[in-house]
């Protein structure tokens, strides 16, 4: 693991519950909320901000981002 970002009580309640609703882990849970953002956020705006150019391929925004700048 790369990162561990301290929560905040109600953050991290937020997070149990969620978890308990899908019944997955609250680990696993948090990389589907990545990977659902990833697909709802603009990718251009993220990526325009990016300050790591060197993590493109494994970032959940860069499929979107090939696919919007192609078409």
């Amino acid at each position: 693991m790369a990162y561990t970002p301290e929560l905040s009580q109600r953050h991290s309640g937020t997070l149990r519950r969620l978890a308990w609703a899908i019944n997955r882990p609250m680990t696993k849970t948090l990389e589907q909320l990545f990977e659902f953002l990833g697909s709802k956020v603009d990718p251009l705006k993220i990526c325009d901000a990016c300050k790591d150019k060197s993590f493109c391929r494994d970032c959940v925004f860069y499929r979107e981002v090939r696919d919007a700048k192609s078409t």
